[in-house]
């Protein structure tokens, strides 16, 4: 951590309010200074292995609030300042502390005097009076302040304005719902493992614990709550995945059967895999260029009773783990932007520059060409994303048809492609299925 981000004044109690302020501005801070959330966050949860679990879960709730509504929490604190802000930690709890302030209104006086106190850690004290005088202007002018946000395109979004501008000329019809499931909390979704139990049984065993919950026509299962996978029944037994309702179209949509040779190309954490491998009996290599992230996939593989050839390396580099011996089915769930999975890590929408887009579509199109060199005549590539790009998308999988003449696209209900766009039930992927000709 950057020592312009460690307090300078004694510690706060554990416990409280200005704390979990406090230690969720320095992770926002990290975000805006170029970290990723969850590795900051990560850090976090090293420093103080002693915060309770609902300390772990205020952290948590005003990180991830403050990031998911910057650009309204942004321009507020524009309007209250005077001048500009140059300290990165007083700047990232004032932007938690206002996130607060409109996430429980009924609360504010208490949220102020505790955002206080996080900021009289900050350079000695020397910020109390202007944290104060910052908050307390907020709830006299809210009314105000909050009509003003429909000026502004990234307040009133809450994405950055490359990012709005782009959805709206991609997807004209669909712009607005995507950038407002993007600004939401993500759904928890569940896999049954169809190897042990089915999904309808195991919705009643949810039910008879107490989660409330839905099933969707593919049998993903839907809790009406999130919960700690610590309640959800026979979770360590592995009859259960957490896996979004959309990623777990991508097994179903490979179409696998019974001895197949497959390869899941960028496996970790091994979601797909482990799906892939419930749906039948698979010669299965699992391989991912991080080989710390591939442990991830070893982990779920093991709790879930199942096994799989792991492998750590780049898929671009044959000699350093091909065999030779072509695959039937292989899927390619290519690094992307992630901007369909927004909500789940909203530090994305502010650290995404749009020259990136390039970069990833750029890397997508090496990672396939090289796949494809290992795909057996007649065999069958997904290519996935969690983007709603279409530079990473439609125009990848397009791009990609004209370059090899012995590919083809087959249809994906009815379409080239299958963009899902997230929704109160699932988060954004894109699927297109490509077969090489005999």
């Amino acid at each position: 951590m950057s020592s312009s981000l460690r307090p300078t004044s004694p510690a706060l109690p554990s416990d409280s309010l200005a704390f979990a302020l406090l230690l969720a501005g320095q992770a926002v801070a990290e975000v805006l200074g170029g970290s990723n959330l969850t590795e900051a966050l990560a850090r976090t949860w090293r420093a103080h292995p002693g915060l309770s679990t609902g300390g772990h879960g205020a952290v948590q709730d005003l990180a991830y609030g403050a990031l998911r509504r910057y650009g309204r929490g942004d321009f507020l604190l524009g309007r209250l300042l005077s001048k500009p802000l140059f300290d990165p930690l007083l700047r990232a709890v004032l932007l938690c502390a206002l996130y607060r302030l409109e996430a429980r209104p009924e609360d504010g006086h208490t949220t102020v005097d505790q955002a206080v106190e996080a900021a009289g850690t900050v350079r000695r004290g020397a910020f109390r009076g202007l944290a104060n005088g910052v908050l307390r202007n907020f709830l006299r002018q809210r009314e105000t302040l909050q009509a003003s946000v429909t000026v502004n395109t990234e307040a009133t979004w809450q994405h950055p304005r490359w990012w709005i501008a782009r959805l709206k000329a991609e997807l004209p019809d669909a712009w607005q719902r995507v950038l407002e499931a993007g600004n939401g909390h993500p759904p928890m979704a569940l896999r049954a493992n169809r190897r042990r139990i089915s999904p309808e049984a195991y919705l009643a065993r949810l039910l008879e614990a107490g989660i409330p919950a839905r099933l969707l026509a593919g049998g993903a299962l839907v809790l009406e709550r999130p919960v700690p996978v610590e309640r959800l029944p026979g979770f360590a037994e592995g009859l259960v995945s957490v896996q979004d309702a959309g990623a777990q179209r991508a097994a179903g949509l490979l179409d696998v059967a019974d001895g197949m040779r497959v390869l899941d190309a960028c496996s970790a954490p091994g979601g797909k895999t482990a799906h892939l491998l419930e749906s039948a009996d698979l010669d299965l290599t699992a391989l991912d260029a991080d080989a710390g992230r591939l442990a991830k996939v070893q982990e779920n593989l093991f709790r879930l009773g199942l096994s799989a050839r792991t492998r750590a390396a780049d898929c671009r580099e044959h000699p350093a783990w091909w065999d030779g011996q072509p695959f039937q089915r292989i899927l390619a769930d290519v690094p992307c932007s992630a901007s369909g999975v927004v909500r789940r890590h909203p530090d994305i929408k502010w650290l995404r520059r749009e020259k990136d887009i390039a970069g990833f579509a750029a890397t997508q199109a090496a990672l396939l060409d090289a796949l494809w060199q290992t795909l057996a005549a007649d065999g069958k590539m997904l290519y996935a994303t969690c983007s709603v790009f279409a530079e990473e998308n439609e125009m990848q999988a397009a791009a990609f048809a004209r370059k090899h003449p012995d590919c083809r696209r087959l249809p994906i209900e009815g379409a080239s492609t299958l963009q899902i766009l997230p929704d109160q039930d699932h988060d954004g992927f894109f699927y297109a299925l490509l077969q090489k000709a005999c």
